[in-house]
């Protein structure tokens, strides 16, 4: 535990990636297997569910504390993390007088003894084994152990940078390292083993690869930004589910983007994936799908069946869904991933039409790709996007390999110009991390009638300077105060972005705005210029889908 505190703190306090690598190279060299692998699991995100009531937390370090829980909620609203508040108020003596001080267990250990056993445990046993803990650590590995049971852990690296220093310690390429580490693996010394070894079997034939990601494009597109079209593979850009469709040893599964196995959720797809040769690895979109109309349904319509494990007939009837495969990345059990994009597109798109060219419906197609003849007409497409029940269109480098990760310049994602309404700012609470101190989450309301509802939250979009000014400004116009929450003066408009709209019965304003950010603030307009729920709802009655492969 000593040895993981000193690599989260490192990893904590330097933005440079070169030290931030070395640390993990450096930790990874020297520490044992058996701690090696759970520091690995814990920093590309594999933690399991919290085992431990946030609640009751706050109330048994209030009581070890001596302190009462008002203050322990105050202290959290002024800290703005749980995990340091708590480790900040528990006292600096152990929690169990008399005890002599000791080292803190290894990190494996305080996973294995002390975290996991406290899932299932009832409440009055959970406290009893967090003062034994608390005991036995200083502040800064209280604050790191509450992390690991508060589900907060999060140190400014993603998997790709602990992989390149996983890299750089055993001497296993990175590419290699980031396949063996895909999917679902167990932290043991074993699996560290396997990992490392640079000698190591190829993955087990469940495993996924790594999925390729794109980045946005956020500036005007042409020839002397991007080159020339046809340099380029352009695809719709859907909006479902990322996956990959296994189907080797005789058995099929799908991988969604988050490393789960959610096969059993689309049995549908499973079915038309075993009709693929062995050795087959697809990925592509799972998309809600309309086959009469030839159209995708909305995105709201697949969450009904998300989490779903055992899919009744029914809601596979009422939504329906497809697979849109735009890529190859095994066939006949080879790697295909170094090939450019094009043979792998050639590819796909024969295997499908000789795997199941008379299925109706559909199940399993490649995604349709794009045709146009210039950057202006690009563009044209693009804007059509909400219009066919895309989100625009995928720019992909005809040459380029299919690398795991976000390699910047060879995926690009060129979303439609995102929708825009001015909103009231009615409620504000503090951030967390360097905005703890200061009102930046808002929640806005619009006007129906005379009354202003609420209709989204954001914390994104502005700059540093305009959070400090409205900061200052919304506490000296508090109206009311909701716990940590503060309700003010309606006197500030903002404009704000969002993807999409639904109609919502969890909301009261019976509609829910998909990914809400802030774009500017409104300082040239009143309240009453503000968006109406009329707008709103109109925006969505004129939302509508058209055929997308047109």
């Amino acid at each position: 535990m000593k040895r993981f505190t000193a690599l989260f703190q490192a990893l904590d306090q330097t933005t440079r990636t070169g030290r931030k690598v070395e640390a993990l190279s450096q930790y990874f060299r020297e520490a044992p297997p058996e701690d090696a692998v759970w520091a690995l699991a814990l920093l590309t995100g594999r933690r399991g569910r919290r085992p431990v009531s946030t609640t009751d937390l706050r109330r048994w370090v209030a009581d070890a504390a001596a302190l009462p829980l008002w203050l322990v909620e105050e202290s959290y609203d002024a800290v703005g993390d749980l995990a340091e508040t708590l480790a900040l108020l528990l006292p600096d003596t152990a929690c169990q007088p008399g005890q002599p001080e000791r080292d803190p267990p290894p990190l494996h250990a305080v996973m294995e003894d002390w975290v996991l056993p406290l899932r299932g445990l009832d409440p009055a046993e959970q406290e009893v084994r967090l003062h034994h803990a608390w005991g036995q650590l200083t502040k800064d590995e209280r604050f790191l152990f509450h992390k690991l049971i508060t589900g907060g852990f999060r140190v400014g690296v993603g998997e790709g940078l602990v992989i390149r220093g996983l890299a750089e310690a055993s001497g296993v390429a990175a590419p290699v390292l980031a396949h063996r580490l895909a999917g679902q693996w167990e932290p043991t010394p074993e699996t560290f083993a396997r990992v490392t070894d640079p000698s190591s079997s190829a993955p087990d034939p469940g495993r996924p690869y790594p999925f390729m990601l794109a980045h946005p494009i956020q500036e005007p597109v042409d020839d002397a930004s991007l080159g020339a079209v046809d340099a380029w593979v352009f695809e719709w850009k859907w909006d479902g589910v990322r996956a990959q469709l296994l189907h080797r040893d005789g058995e099929v599964l799908l991988w969604s983007r988050g490393q789960e196995v959610f096969t059993e959720t689309f049995p549908e797809v499973v079915a038309a994936g075993r009709v693929l040769p062995d050795g087959t690895v697809l990925d592509g979109e799972i998309v809600p799908w309309n086959h009469e109309m030839a159209q995708p349904l909305g995105f709201s319509d697949l969450q009904r069946r998300l989490g779903r494990k055992s899919p009744s007939a029914r809601i596979q009837k009422e939504v329906p869904v497809r697979f849109l495969a735009y890529d190859l990345l095994e066939a006949g059990g080879h790697d295909l991933r170094a090939l450019p994009l094009q043979a792998r597109r050639a590819q796909l798109e024969a295997l499908l039409g000789q795997s199941a060219p008379d299925a109706k419906p559909a199940i399993l197609t490649p995604s349709p790709r794009v045709h146009p003849s210039g950057w202006g007409e690009a563009l044209a497409l693009r804007d059509t996007g909400r219009e066919r029940g895309v989100e625009g269109l995928m720019l992909k480098a005809a040459d380029s390999a299919y690398e795991g990760g976000r390699p910047r310049g060879r995926w690009w994602k060129w979303k439609v110009d995102p929708l825009t309404i001015d909103a009231v700012l009615l409620y504000a609470k503090k951030g967390h991390g360097r905005r703890a101190s200061r009102f930046t989450d808002y929640t806005f309301g619009v006007w129906e009638g005379e009354t202003l509802v609420p209709i989204a939250s954001a914390y994104s979009g502005l700059t540093d300077q305009e959070f400090g000014t409205i900061d200052r400004w919304i506490r000296s116009h508090v109206t009311e105060r909701f716990g940590p929450v503060r309700a003010v003066e309606p006197q500030l408009v903002f404009e704000l972005a969002f993807e999409g709209i639904r109609a919502s019965s969890r909301h009261r304003a019976g509609l829910a705005l998909r990914f809400p950010r802030m774009v500017r603030w409104r300082q040239d307009k009143e309240p009453a210029d503000a968006d109406t729920l009329e707008t709103l709802k109109a925006i969505l009655d004129t939302s509508s889908t058209g055929d997308p492969a047109s």
